[in-house]
């Protein structure tokens, strides 16, 4: 069975969906689309921006968004999952891949995830942090330990962890994990403690949008980050949407529960090839590739 993989936040590069754009004018009627809907052209930052440009979460997230899923409408009939799933904001781009989202709803929930996302990261300091070589029971039992709000918030592979919280929990989570035995637990360049209870501002706003939005059936499963398991049913596809910001990214359990169900290759769908990589850690046997024009 066929796996369709789609990135999130930190897959961007500078110069991202330019070859679809000359090569495809499908491609371009779409992006030209996107320009008017976000109100702003976002393909001269995607084409021409500087990494700096694109690191701004407003910009970033439609950014990765567009990539991925113009991508999967030019593949045409060489896109053909069994079965989808996104790393945290690739979850939008795999409603809209099968069919649960029209490109312009989920350009719009996109934009304003990423408005409400930066809104709730000004309110206060935050935080994540990488946390490498430990069990995930170890560093969930220590994150529970420290005062201060400090979560696990993206189980990326076996051995690899993402914490996330206020900035003064998180530095001494790290401490504390490197004492523990953490190869390494550091501190990243990020704008706040996404997947963590400090997103429930941008929970709130993005629920109203959700509910409000047409969600249609999919036409293969997809295996949400809060719930790791195939899901079908538009209003339970909605609901776990809707928690996503404040939960954690499951994505070690997502993937082992896809090849559980039969999926042998795993085509990661948008910029770069981090996911890939983590479906091979968390399974060796897996076969991965790249869905190219």
């Amino acid at each position: 069975m066929n796996a369709y993989i789609f990135p999130g936040q930190g897959a961007q590069f500078s110069g991202m969906g330019l070859d679809l754009y000359e090569k495809s004018p499908e491609a371009q009627r779409l992006f030209d689309s996107a320009n008017k809907i976000l109100g702003f052209s976002i393909t001269d930052i995607m084409f021409e921006g500087t990494p700096e440009d694109l690191k701004k979460t407003q910009v970033t997230q439609p950014a990765v968004f567009l990539h991925s899923v113009i991508l999967s409408k030019v593949l045409g009939e060489k896109f053909n999952p069994d079965m989808v799933a996104g790393h945290s904001l690739g979850e939008f781009s795999a409603l809209v891949a099968n069919g649960v989202l029209s490109f312009e709803e989920g350009l719009k929930l996109v934009h304003k995830r990423a408005l409400a996302m930066q809104k709730a990261c000004e309110l206060k300091p935050s935080t994540m942090a990488a946390v490498l070589g430990l069990e995930d029971e170890v560093v969930e039992a220590i994150c529970a330990d420290v005062e201060g709000i400090v979560v696990a918030a993206n189980y990326n592979c076996p051995g690899q962890l993402v914490i996330s919280g206020e900035v003064d929990a998180v530095e001494k989570a790290c401490e504390e994990l490197k004492d523990k035995g953490a190869r390494r637990a550091m501190v990243l360049p990020v704008g706040g403690a996404f997947h963590s209870p400090l997103m429930e501002p941008a929970r709130k706003e993005l629920a109203d949008a959700i509910e409000k939005s047409t969600f249609n059936k999919p036409t293969c499963p997809i295996y949400q980050n809060v719930s790791t398991f195939a899901v079908t049913d538009p209003s339970e596809i909605k609901k776990n949407l809707v928690f996503q910001l404040t939960a954690p990214v499951k994505w070690t359990q997502s993937v082992q529960n896809m090849i559980k169900d039969g999926a042998k290759t795993f085509t990661e769908v948008g910029p770069g090839k981090v996911l890939q990589g983590l479906v091979k850690k968390i399974d060796r046997n897996a076969e991965v590739n790249s869905g190219e024009i």
